[in-house]
């Protein structure tokens, strides 16, 4: 017998969610960590104008493409800002290797988000992914105005996600709305080229990966070669497209927020069809966040007294440097 796909969820049934879909997407999350969604109100024809402007942006040669590369963005944007922290624009061909195996993964992409002005506070305290798109000139005015559309539209759907995950959670409907006021959301576009016919069965379009942030809204075309791992028959299966349909997936910020109880599952693209693929993901994982982390009083203060009771020259400068000098403490994401 085939091993069990993930399951197509609903989502018509929202208003209020019946307890059928709430159970339906609790065994999603801890079972796959992926579904599908159908009926989820994102308009047919604002997806395939995502997909057309993807299409044309992957049509300009090289050269135009390498122009907007997310490396050479902040040239030309005000002096203050030195470097690219906004994650916007080109990534060439085999940029990502996630399983360094082959010279790289066989997916080009650019990458957008909300776009945001240079002087706009979260940009000028350099939070993370905050900042301003880059749009190919060549594709004119219509290529910002689908992606600004079609931004706007997929956040709130992932807001309406979070909405559904807490209920499945048994906590307050509302628990994630202060964490979507000013979120990181990360539009993809997506270009995987065929696999050649006698390639090395180590090519892949893209590797085997878990996702970052909170959840990840997918949309693919028709080609096929999305495949999530089955923990419970330890095999690869293939999420079949579904015209319209979103495919769904939690990442590793989620799995770790319900403390292991959902899933960040592994998937990969492998592209046999002989034909290009286009996908479009939308990266949710919420605000960027304070300067520092959350941390817990009982780790705070272990943190205080490692300060206090550790090895060191007890000198003046030890104390000056006060506290959260620890990476324990004042830490990286």
């Amino acid at each position: 017998m085939a091993a069990k796909e993930p399951p197509i969820i609903d989502f018509a049934r929202t208003h209020p969610p019946t307890d059928k879909l709430i159970r339906e997407l609790r065994q999603a999350c801890e079972e796959f960590g992926f579904f599908q969604i159908i009926n989820h109100g994102i308009p047919a024809d604002l997806q395939a104008s995502i997909l057309t402007q993807s299409k044309a942006l992957f049509d300009l040669p090289l050269e135009v493409k390498e122009a907007y590369n997310k490396g050479k963005f902040c040239s030309s944007l005000h002096a203050h800002i030195d470097s690219n922290p906004f994650n916007r624009g080109y990534e060439r061909l085999r940029s990502q290797n996630f399983e360094k195996r082959t010279a790289g993964d066989l997916k080009e992409g650019f990458y957008l988000g909300r776009n945001r002005s240079v002087d706009d506070p979260d940009v000028i305290a350099r939070k993370f992914a905050q900042g301003p798109n880059t749009y190919p000139a060549e594709l004119g005015a219509q290529f910002p105005a689908v992606v600004e559309r079609y931004h706007a539209a997929l956040t709130g759907l992932a807001e309406g996600i979070l909405f559904m995950l807490a209920r499945t959670l048994d906590l307050e409907e509302g628990v994630f709305q202060a964490f979507c006021e000013r979120p990181v959301a990360v539009l993809g576009l997506l270009h995987y080229l065929p696999q050649e016919p006698g390639a090395s069965e180590l090519e892949r379009g893209i590797g085997a990966h878990t996702d970052f942030g909170a959840v990840t809204i997918l949309l693919q075309d028709t080609t096929g070669g999305l495949q999530v791992w089955n923990n419970l028959s330890s095999t690869w299966v293939d999420v079949t497209p579904i015209t319209g349909a979103y495919v769904v997936n939690l990442g590793n910020m989620m799995m770790r927020w319900t403390n292991d109880r959902y899933l960040s599952n592994l998937h990969r693209v492998i592209n046999k069809s002989g034909k290009e693929r286009l996908s479009v993901p939308f990266f949710f994982s919420g605000n960027p966040g304070p300067k520092y982390p959350p941390i817990t009083v009982g780790d705070w203060m272990a943190g205080r007294y490692a300060d206090t009771y550790g090895k060191g020259q007890g000198g003046i400068g030890e104390l000056r440097r006060g506290p959260g000098v620890n990476s324990q403490i004042s830490g990286e994401a």
